[in-house]
C-alpha cells in the first residue's frame, strides 16, 4: 500500500479531492492536510484516507504528519506564498521524496525530483484543441469514462516477461506499447519488459481489474485469485487424522501466505475431540462454519469458493482425486496434501509444461516460493528449442525477484522415481482440463505434468489454466 500526501487549498484542490475520493481504491493511503473546511468536498471520506486541518506552510505543524513514509506529495494550494512554503518545508524532511506541484505563478525550482504541473499551460493545450485544421492532443478520449487507459508495468509484475499473445483478453485489450519513449505496435510475439506502459482499451469496470492485476507485485498470493483460504472438512467420509493433518496445512499456509482469512467449513459433524478442536480455532482471522444439514459437498464447496473471495482451496489426495473435476470448475488454485510433515517442504519443482503455462504461472510459482521460504528446481530434462525459452522465462523472473533458481539438469527423460523419493517437495503443476482423461493415456504423454497422480503422496499445488 503506497502512502499518498496532499496539501490542498482552494477551489482546484476541491474538484482535485473529489476526484481522488471517486477513483480512490485500498491500495492507496492518503492523507490529506488542508486549512479552510471549504477546501474539503462534502463527500464521506473512507477509512483509507486521514485528514488534518493546519497551516502546512507551520513548520512545526507538519513535523508530526511527515514522519511517516510517503510514497509522493501533492500540492495544490491557491497562494503563490503557501505553495513556495508548504514545497520547502516538505524539503526540509525529506529531500528525494517525488513531489507534484499544481504552478500558477512560474517557479523555477532546481530539484530533479519536483514536478511541475502548470496550470496555465495545461488551459491553453486544452483550449486550442477547438482551433480548426489542428491536431488534437488526446487528453480525454471516447467518452471519458475510464474505457481507454495508460498503464506503466512495475517491475513486480505478473505481466513483465509475458508475450502479448499468452495474455488472456476478454472484453479488453492491449493496444499498444510504450517503450523508452517509443511506440510498439502489438503483436503476439512481442515481450512485455519491466517499466513498459501499456495502452488498454476495453470495458471500464474491466479496465479497473486488469489495472490491479498489472500493478499486482510480489507477495501478495493469492492475489489475485482471491483473498482468502479455505479449507473444507466433510466429517462423515474424512477420518480424524485426515482431518487434522488438513486443518494443520490450511493454518500453517494461511499464517505463511498474505491471505487475509482462513474459512474452514465442516459438514456433517460429528461430536468428537477433533470437531471440539476445531470450534476453538475460531478468531478474527479463522472463520470456522459448521453446517449440520449437510448437502451435495461439490455445490457447497463450489457456492463458499465463489462467495468467499476464495484464492486458495487447501485439500487431501483422496478429496481431489474424489472431486477433480469440480476443483478444476472453481478455477482456484488447490493445495493438495501430501504425506509428510509441511515443515519438511524445502523445494518448489517444476516439471514439464510449455512455455505458455510458464508465463501465465510463472510469477504465482515465485511469489508462492519466495512466501514459503522455498528454493525454485527447474527441471531441464528435455532441452528442446521450447524447453530452452521456457529456462530462459523463469531465469529472467528470478532475476526479477532477485531470488536463485536452480536448473536441474539430469540425464533421464522421466524423473519422476527421484521425487518419489523425497519428501521436501512441492511441485507445481498446470491445472489442464486434460487431467480427467484416463490415467492410461496419460501414462503415454510427453508431458511430466500429466501423471501428477504418480507424486500423489507429495505436496502439490495445482494453479489454473483457462483453455
Amino acid at each position: 500500500m503506497k502512502k499518498i500526501l496532499i496539501i490542498a487549498d482552494g477551489i482546484l484542490a476541491k474538484h482535485f479531492l473529489e476526484r481522488v475520493v471517486s477513483v480512490s481504491n485500498d491500495s492507496n493511503e492518503y492523507t490529506i492536510v488542508h486549512y479552510k473546511n471549504k477546501t474539503l468536498p462534502d463527500i464521506v471520506f473512507s477509512e483509507n484516507f486521514k485528514i488534518h486541518s493546519f497551516d502546512p506552510t507551520s513548520l512545526e505543524k507538519m513535523m508530526p504528519v511527515m514522519k511517516e513514509d510517503f510514497y509522493q506529495v501533492m500540492i495544490a494550494l491557491k497562494k503563490k506564498v503557501d505553495a513556495e512554503g508548504a514545497y520547502k518545508n516538505v524539503r526540509q524532511f525529506n529531500k528525494k521524496i517525488p513531489i507534484y506541484l499544481i504552478d500558477r505563478w512560474g517557479f523555477d525550482f532546481d530539484d530533479k525530483y519536483l514536478t511541475i504541473i502548470e496550470s496555465r499551460e495545461v488551459v491553453a493545450l486544452r483550449f486550442a484543441d477547438f482551433l480548426p485544421n489542428t491536431p488534437v492532443i488526446a487528453q480525454n478520449v471516447g467518452l471519458a469514462m475510464g474505457e481507454v487507459m495508460d498503464v506503466q508495468v512495475p517491475v513486480g509484475s505478473s505481466y513483465v516477461y509475458r508475450h502479448i499473445g499468452g495474455i488472456e483478453q476478454k472484453k479488453w485489450h492491449i493496444a499498444a506499447v510504450y517503450r523508452n519513449n517509443m511506440l510498439l505496435l502489438p503483436k503476439p510475439t512481442l515481450m512485455i519488459q519491466p517499466n513498459d506502459s501499456l495502452l488498454i482499451v476495453g470495458a471500464p469496470e474491466i479496465l479497473q481489474n486488469v489495472y490491479k492485476s498489472i500493478k499486482q507485485e510480489l507477495g501478495q498470493f493469492p492475489l489475485p485469485f482471491g483473498s482468502n483460504i479455505y479449507c473444507f472438512v466433510d466429517m462423515k467420509v474424512m477420518s480424524e487424522g485426515r482431518i487434522n493433518r488438513l486443518i494443520l496445512t490450511a493454518k500453517s499456509l494461511h499464517e505463511r501466505l498474505n491471505s487475509k482469512k482462513l474459512y474452514i467449513k465442516v459438514i456433517n459433524p460429528t461430536y468428537s475431540q477433533i470437531f471440539t478442536d476445531i470450534k476453538t480455532f475460531s478468531s478474527d482471522d479463522i472463520d470456522v462454519t459448521i453446517d449440520f444439514y449437510g448437502g451435495a459437498s461439490d455445490t457447497i464447496y463450489k457456492k463458499d469458493v465463489e462467495r468467499l473471495n476464495i484464492g486458495l482451496c487447501v485439500t487431501d489426495k483422496q478429496f481431489f482425486k474424489s472431486n477433480m473435476k469440480m476443483l478444476f470448475d472453481c478455477q482456484t488454485p488447490i493445495f493438495k496434501n501430501g504425506s509428510a510433515k509441511f515443515e519438511k517442504i524445502k523445494r518448489g519443482v517444476i516439471l514439464g509444461g510449455s512455455i505458455d503455462d510458464a508465463e501465465k504461472n510463472s510469477s504465482a510459482v515465485f511469489d508462492i516460493s519466495t512466501q514459503l521460504g522455498l528454493q525454485v528446481q527447474l527441471y531441464d530434462f528435455d532441452p528442446d528449442k521450447e524447453r530452452s525459452a521456457i529456462i530462459e522465462h523463469f531465469e529472467n523472473i528470478a532475476k526479477l525477484y532477485e531470488k536463485k533458481i536452480d536448473i536441474a539438469k539430469i540425464s533421464e527423460k522421466n524423473p519422476i522415481l527421484e521425487f518419489r523419493k523425497s519428501n521436501d517437495i512441492l511441485q507445481f503443476i498446470p491445472f489442464y482440463s486434460s487431467f480427467f482423461k484416463s490415467k492410461i493415456f496419460s501414462l503415454l504423454s510427453e508431458d511430466l505434468n500429466q501423471v501428477h497422480f504418480l507424486l500423489e503422496d507429495k505436496y502439490q499445488l495445482f494453479l489454473p489454466i483457462l483453455e
